[in-house]
């Protein structure tokens, strides 16, 4: 077993991934390979903090462009996120992971409320944290609250594990000569308007400078290599 970089890591998670092949939904087969690769990272004495969108169940913004009062849109989102973070926890229990979700949102019967000091201990004591419901507020994505509990926590490094193996200059499906950057710094993506996180997210990171490693989740033990330190994806960071 290798060194590892990281000691402390936030892994971002979009919903769609828990869709799997469908794209919708939670797909039990990949919800239970993702837990598998999180229990392997685990094991090297990593913290793993997670956040998982809620894309695969609802999409606030879409519905909010369709005519839906958007504060309501996105209080949906953040139910949806705690869906997701109550069946990564279940997944993570069954492999014997032992877990705690924090929901910014008080729901008492389902989760713990997000306490900084507490969620800090139950990474201290090997405990996976999941973090749902985004911050709690409407108008922020997952990636900003991804990008604020991962500063809160002191995690030294966001992983952004998506479908795609890093960041490109177009979009690689419809422009096939796009080119994949291995590094960026928080400045590009903000010019450029890459598709890293939202502008408030990227802000949040470049402000406190904390990396960002975008790479391909849906590669088999993809989350163990980037907290070894291999050079896979894209990472965003300072000059």
């Amino acid at each position: 077993m290798g060194e590892t970089k990281y000691k402390r890591v936030l892994l971002k998670l979009s919903g769609e991934v828990l869709g799997g092949e469908q794209g919708y939904g939670i797909d039990p087969k990949t919800i239970t390979a993702i837990a598998l690769e999180i229990k392997d990272v685990v094991a090297c004495d990593v913290e793993l903090a997670l956040v998982i969108g809620g894309g695969n169940i609802f999409r606030g913004l879409a519905a909010s462009s369709k005519g839906m009062d958007r504060a309501s849109a996105d209080y949906m989102g953040m139910l949806a996120t705690m869906i997701n973070a109550l069946a990564m926890q279940d997944a993570l229990e069954q492999i014997g992971v032992y877990t705690r979700v924090q929901s910014a949102i008080a729901m008492q019967e389902v989760a713990e409320p997000y306490i900084r000091r507490k969620a800090i201990r139950h990474l201290e004591k090997g405990r996976v944290v999941i973090f749902g419901a985004g911050t709690g507020n409407p108008y922020f994505t997952t990636d900003t609250a991804a990008s604020l509990r991962a500063m809160e926590i002191g995690a030294e490094v966001i992983l952004k594990g998506t479908k795609v193996d890093g960041v490109y200059s177009a979009d690689p499906k419809k422009v096939p000569e796009a080119i994949r950057f291995t590094s960026l710094s928080y400045i590009d993506v903000l010019k450029k308007g890459l598709a890293v996180m939202d502008a408030t997210a990227t802000s949040l990171c470049m402000d406190n400078n904390l990396p960002i490693i975008i790479f391909d989740v849906s590669v088999p033990g993809n989350i163990k290599r980037v907290v070894l330190g291999e050079h896979i994806g894209t990472i965003v960071k300072g000059e």
